[in-house]
């Protein structure tokens, strides 16, 4: 009964086959393997794309904080949603990397950003003014930190906002497969189509070692982010691994596959939750986190018999009157099954 994150899984097997695969013979380093060749290629298919620029990092901080530096200058606002996982999680990981760019914190429901919200913010200044932050970009996270997912027409219309004021537009998909296979849209239709520019494709969370891929769908921008990656220490010498991830990964959709058992273990978890005598849902459950409220005297019971979820927010303590609500965070992974949901939901 693991729920504490999609990270905490393990590598999917076909991952470490990979891995052990590449392992052989040498190999060109810093990403001119002959293996990151049939990456490009095959993200360029997956994404309808075939100018676009492709690259790996280890980590989702640093997919999010080079994408962003590479398109937004240290004097420039980053707007994003209150709870946007660049705010709530990097620890000021876009701030370093973009030379001092200021996040701009848009308002929305359920994690979302309200578009009308987003116009108010970017309409002032009205005029330039050198005393103060200049537009920047916008930054959307698809699935959101609540749970959450943007159709694309939700995107759409905030890019669209955007280009009112020429600003491009991140899209930070940690669990961008996850949005895919809930919202039955291609990869195309929720990014460059619906106004995107550079794209933080995540695997990390959804069954690999640890790589992300950046996608740049105007490749005039990629010189820029080669030289922040190099100059930032993200090149990795010994690059045949990420490669080998991500080659498994999206090899006969894999990386679908895997999304929609943790989409599927999520609406599992969340229908049992719904039904419950105890328990409610704070948030609609469109992928594959739950978030859900029940008694501290619950919780206490779930932790005692092996459940590993987390209390959410993380500030609220364990020691208390058994009556008082509160929040949780559950999520789901690949490698979740039907009867780690249906055991935690005997528990409830």
């Amino acid at each position: 009964m693991h729920f504490a994150s999609d990270t905490t899984s393990p590598a999917h097997p076909s991952v470490i086959e990979a891995l052990a695969r590449a392992n052989t013979g040498y190999l060109g380093s810093y990403g001119a393997d002959p293996i990151m060749d049939e990456v490009r290629a095959r993200v360029r298919d997956v994404f309808e794309a075939p100018e676009a620029a492709v690259y790996l990092v280890t980590t989702g901080s640093i997919a999010n904080a080079l994408s962003l530096a590479t398109f937004c200058p240290p004097w420039g606002a980053v707007y994003c949603h209150r709870h946007a996982h660049i705010e709530t999680d990097e620890c000021g990981a876009p701030e370093f990397y973009t030379g001092g760019a200021k996040l701009v914190l848009i308002d929305g429901e359920n994690g979302k950003m309200d578009p009308e919200n987003l116009r108010d913010a970017l309409a002032n200044p009205v005029t330039p003014d050198v005393h103060l932050v200049q537009r920047g970009m916008v930054s959307i996270t698809n699935v959101t930190e609540f749970g959450t997912v943007y159709t694309p027409a939700e995107i759409a219309k905030l890019t669209g906002i955007a280009r009112e004021y020429d600003l491009p537009v991140h899209l930070d998909g940690a669990r961008f497969a996850n949005a895919i296979v809930a919202s039955g849209a291609s990869p195309a239709d929720m990014t460059w189509r619906a106004g995107v520019d550079v794209l933080s494709f995540g695997g990390t969370k959804n069954g690999l070692m640890g790589v992300e891929a950046v996608v740049i769908f105007d490749p005039d921008r990629a010189w820029e982010f080669e030289l922040r990656r190099k100059r930032g220490g993200h090149l990795m010498s010994k690059h045949r691994f990420l490669s080998a991830q991500m080659r498994a990964y999206l090899a006969d959709d894999l990386w679908q596959g895997l999304a929609r058992n943790a989409n599927e273990m999520g609406g599992r978890l969340a229908q049992g939750i719904a039904a419950s005598q105890s328990a409610a849902l704070k948030f609609p459950t469109d992928a594959n986190m739950v978030f859900a409220n029940w008694p501290r005297g619950i919780h206490r019971t779930a932790q005692s018999a092996g459940a590993v979820y987390g209390i959410w927010p993380f500030d609220q303590p364990l020691q208390g009157p058994d009556e008082e609500v509160l929040s949780a965070r559950l999520v789901c992974s690949w490698s979740t099954t039907e009867k780690d949901v249906d055991e935690f939901l005997n528990l409830l």
